[in-house]
Parts: C-alpha cells; structure tokens; sequence
C-alpha cells in the first residue's frame, strides 16, 4: 500500500495541470466583424445627470451585492494579444512608428485652416464649454472647440496630445489638430441654430461666447478643430453588455481587453472624462464596398485629460478620488482627516498650456476617473493591465516628443515638462503592471532554441542580476518530459533556452517559465508545436498566470 501511495505521489509531482491547449494553427490576428448591417442601429441617448446617478450610487450596490465570478477579458488570441478589429488596430509594438507618423496620428486631411472662411451650422450638442459646428470652403465638417479664459492653450492641447497616444496605442479616434482663425473669418448664415433646439443663434450670441474664451495676442482665437467622422453616429456604446442590433458586436464590453486595458492608458494620461459620452460608434460605409455598412467605434474628448480636468476645477482630488468618493469620504471621517493624502501634495508647474500633470505623487494602482461608470475599467485585471504595459512601454521618448509637439505649445519649456512627465509617468504605469505579471514578451520558437525578452529588464525597470528563470518542460497530457532548468537573462533580458520538442505527432510541447525575483515570483506558460507544413517548432499558445 505505502509503494502505491508512493507511486501515485511521484506521478503527482510530475504532471501539472495545464487544461489549455491551442491549436496547431496561426493566431488570430484580424477579427471578421465588418459583416454587412443593413439597418443603421438605435442612437443611445445619453442624459448626464442619470448616468452619474447610477454610477455612484446604484451600481455600487448592484456590485456588493452581487454574486458574479471575476472573468478573463476575452477578445484575445492565442498569443496574448488583441486581434485588430472595429474597436482597435495595432500600432505602437507591432510596427514601426516614427515620430513624424505620432506626430501626423489619424490626420488624412488637410487642416480646414486651408479652406476658410468657415460656416456655422450650429453651436455643439452636450458639455459645458462653446463649441460650434461649422463646415468649411470644400464642404468638410469640424466641430470647433476652445481654451477657457485663464487657460491658454491647455484643453486644444490636451485633446492633440492625447489624441496622437492613443491613435499610437490602437484606438479608433478622430482627426483632431489646433488652428487659428480670425473672428471675421466665421460666417453666421441666418439659419445657424442653437444645438438642441430650434432656435437661431445669433450674432450677438457668438460675440458673446467668443469673448468668453482665450484670444491670442494677434486677436486669432486658438481652438481645436475635430473633423467630423463618417458616418452616422449612434451615442456611445453602453458599459456594460452589447449593442442589441449589432450583430457584429459578439463581447460583453466589460470583458472586452482592449476595452479593460484602458485602466492602464487612461491613469497614464490621466484621462478623468470616462463616460459613454465620450465613445461614440458610427454605423459607416465600407471604403471599399459603399453598400456595405457596420460599426465602428472611437473615443472621443480629451480635453480634460493631462492634468487639465484638474486645473479647471481648481480640485487636486481629480484622479484620486471620484467626484462622490464614499470611501474616502468615510476615511475622512474616521481619522478626522488626518490621513496622509497624497493628492494633497500635488502642484501644478507655471508654465503655460500645462495642467496639474506630475509625476511624483502618481500611482496607477490609485488612479481614478471621474465617476466609477465605465465598467470595463472597474472589471480591468492584472492580465489586462500587462497587455496595456506591454504596448505603452513601446514609445520612445521622441515618439511621446513628437506627440507633445502636436499639440502646438507655445512655450519650448512646457513641451520638454510633459514630455519628461509622460515618460516618467510611462516608467511607473509599467513598473506597477510588470510587478503583478511577469512581464515576457517577443516569444521565437526555433530549431534548437525558444527566445523571448523579459521587458522588465530592457525598460531597467527590474534588475537582471537577480533575476532567473525556471523552465519545466511538459507534454500535451502535462506531464513533465525533463527537469527544470534555471537560466538568467543577459544584460539586455533577452533569454534563450535550449528547446527540445515532444516526440509525438507534432511536437507539442509546454514550456512553463516562473520569473523569480526576489519577493516575485510569476508563471507563464508557452506551447510549441511544429507547423505542419515545414515541421520547423513555433509558438502556438501563451496562458499567464
């Protein structure tokens, strides 16, 4: 009895539980969901004051009390990756970009300030800020926004700024760039009306709303001109669930990772304004089929991003606590506010186009927007957060460079600050993420070999001297074939381990590869198999764990 007890103790330690397995084929890379629909779907309409309502006070209670299992974000590949799609394209990390692409972003356009003078058809639907629709000489649309009074410069440049990261990052946004027109240079037809409304708008009303936003020292106003968008628009996409007439639309929104990931891009750039508002779907034509229509989805809205939804509210709570912060609220009161609170020592620089953006108090585990509304932030987990790091810590400082430049700043000083903010900013947004998973990245599998790169280390934001890997190698059954061996990274985290595949069929084989550091401690699984056609070994499968 005591031999067979020992016998199935000795199989015990040689398998491992490995329940996934990929198939020996290409990940998926482009995801089918431009199929044809026919019927524009329903607009959603958006009513602010609900919204807020329903994020602060009754979700949060649906949520204590309800009994629903965390899930893994989906909309992923085999290899860990977001597939391009309607939602997402990939960009930074997977081609190269250089610095004048950043700068240029989703641009294809000529700047309107090419076709002036600019007709106003209305003042713009929602917000608290004047904005106009107008059309300029070739007929193209723009919605016109502008700096607030004491604020010169700060939300345009935001908006560009943030604009150009994101389309870098992979998200549909739209064609948005500073300009500078004279007044005279609007024209105000009589049927000009007041968004929302029936009423004309007039010239005693523009001259009142121009006078309220900044004029530079020539009298041009700077403002931010955002391109209309093909298409017809539909309202955000809703929070949570899918769009019922879409039938493309296939992932809940709260499990979708290119959506989840935005945890980490957003308390990067600290992009407060999260709200369904500020996502807005197109049901567009097919550039190449006209006949053929689907949704396509952006973000929208900037402006309040970088340090700027601060500045305007003179709170240096904004991206610490929520505008109704129940917690912190009751922290308050229990320590009679004698807490350390790190937003309390936050300062703005005097500089010119900058808002209350630093580094030094920033920490992305507690970040926060605006309201706890969009769920697909609140739903974000470790994995999805690695993938977002995964991508931002692929900018360069000239491509963030390039990107800050787009956002027309007058003063050369403001450009280096944020420039150094974002890297610094980059550096621990990545640090917090590669801290919670292991961060491997750039898997080749080849005859005698299987290469990856430990990111940690080629960003310095982890020590290779002390860094080792240990790597098993199973079976498709999970059985251990070998014993681990130990390896460490060479000075640039590059690490190559001798591979020898199964002996089966096609060679399938699983690489488990724990990251140990000291007090970390992260495992990543690898399968490889030989490709049918060349019998040669490649990666087919990463699971992190």
């Amino acid at each position: 009895m005591a031999m067979k007890l020992a016998i199935v103790l000795a199989l015990a330690a040689c398998a491992t539980s490995h329940p996934v397995r990929f198939a020996n084929a290409p990940a998926v890379t482009i995801v089918d969901d431009r199929l044809d629909v026919p019927a524009k779907p329903a607009t959603r309409e958006f009513e602010p004051d609900l919204y807020n309502f329903d994020a602060t006070f009754v979700k949060p209670i649906e949520r204590a009390f309800s009994f629903d299992r965390h899930h893994l974000a989906e909309g992923v590949n085999a290899l860990d990756e977001v597939p391009d799609s309607t939602w997402f394209t990939n960009r930074i990390g997977t081609r190269e970009l250089t610095p004048d692409e950043i700068r240029r972003g989703p641009l294809v356009h000529d700047s309107p300030e090419l076709h002036k003078p600019w007709t106003i058809t209305s003042t713009k639907i929602g917000g608290t800020s004047l904005g106009l629709i107008v059309k300029d000489t070739t007929g193209a649309k723009y919605l016109i926004k502008f700096d607030m009074k004491g604020f010169p410069e700060l939300e345009t440049a935001c908006d560009v700024i943030v604009d150009r990261i994101l389309w870098a990052f992979g998200y549909n946004v739209p064609e948005d760039q500073i300009v500078a027109f004279q007044p005279n240079e609007l024209i105000l037809p009589a049927d000009a009306k007041v968004a929302g409304s029936k009423k004309t708008f007039t010239r005693a009303e523009l001259d009142r709303d121009l006078a309220a936003v900044e004029h530079m020292p020539d009298g041009r106003i700077r403002a931010l001109a955002s391109r209309w968008l093909d298409g017809k628009p539909l309202g955000g996409h809703p929070a949570e669930g899918t769009r019922d007439d879409d039938p493309n639309d296939r992932i809940r929104h709260e499990r979708r990772r290119d959506l989840r990931g935005g945890a980490s891009v957003f308390a990067w750039l600290d992009h407060l304004d999260i709200k369904e508002a500020n996502f807005l779907d197109m049901w567009t034509a097919d550039p190449a089929d006209p006949q053929r229509h689907y949704v396509v989805h952006y973000l929208v809205d900037f402006g309040r991003s970088l340090g700027a939804g601060a500045m305007f509210g003179s709170d240096l709570r904004a991206g610490y606590s929520y505008v109704i912060d129940f917690r912190d609220i009751s922290t308050s009161l229990f320590t009679l506010g004698l807490h350390d609170r790190r937003w309390e020592h936050r300062h703005a620089p005097k500089l010119r186009g900058i808002g209350l953006f630093e580094a030094a108090t920033y920490d992305p585990a507690l970040w926060k927007p605006a309201y706890p509304a969009y769920t697909p932030l609140l739903t974000s987990d470790r994995f999805d957060q690695l993938w977002a790091a995964r991508k931002l810590i692929a900018f360069t400082r000239d491509q963030l460079h390039a990107a800050v430049e787009a956002g027309a700043l007058s003063d050369p000083r403001a450009v280096e600050y944020l420039t150094d903010v974002l890297v610094e900013r980059q550096r621990v947004t990545a640090r917090y993420a590669f801290s919670r998973a292991a961060p491997l990245d750039h898997f080749v599998a080849a005859a005698a070999s299987l290469a990856f790169d430990d990111l940690a280390i080629m960003s310095e934001l982890a020590d290779g001297a002390t860094t080792r890997y240990r790597i098993t190698p199973y079976d498709r059954d999970g059985l251990q074939r070998a014993h681990p061996v130990e390896l460490r990274p060479d000075a640039n985290g590059h690490v190559a381990y001798p591979l020898v595949v199964a002996g089966d069929a096609d060679g399938y084989t699983i690489l488990q590869i724990e990251t140990l550091r000291p007090d970390y401690e992260q495992a990543t699984e690898v399968h490889v198999a030989r490709d049918p056609a060349t019998h040669a070994p490649r990666v087919i499968g990463i699971r992190r764990r």
